[in-house]
């Protein structure tokens, strides 16, 4: 699914840097300022949010998309810990994806498109 979301955005203009694990991330993000962390529902042994949560502390400026499959009632109580972040279930379309890409970039705190996902 990364490799497809990662074409997406490609194709789109999107400079992407697809990482398979959190410590990956954290590495990433000591050099890097991306405008958009993507990242599932649950990351690493842990819930997505939190991984999110995390990583925004070492990049405050970085917008979330968080995405994963149909929201269960327990993902459903999530919404109110995840504040602040943009939930994004599958289903969707490239096109969608793309729109809300937009959408939440529209939102960030000064990012250019140029600086990566």
């Amino acid at each position: 699914m990364r490799s497809v979301v990662g074409e997406t955005l490609d194709r789109e203009g999107y400079m992407v840097i697809p990482v398979g694990d959190l410590g990956s991330a954290v590495d990433w993000l000591k050099t890097s300022t991306p405008d958009l962390l993507i990242v599932r529902t649950y990351v690493s042994d842990m819930e997505g949010h939190d991984a999110a949560k995390y990583l925004q502390t070492k990049c405050p400026s970085m917008r979330v998309l968080m995405v994963g499959g149909l929201l269960d009632d327990k993902r459903l109580q999530y919404r109110e810990a995840i504040a602040g972040f943009e939930v994004f279930p599958k289903p969707y379309t490239a096109g969608q994806l793309i729109e809300k890409v937009k959408e939440v970039l529209a939102t960030a705190r000064g990012g250019a498109k140029d600086q990566g996902l």
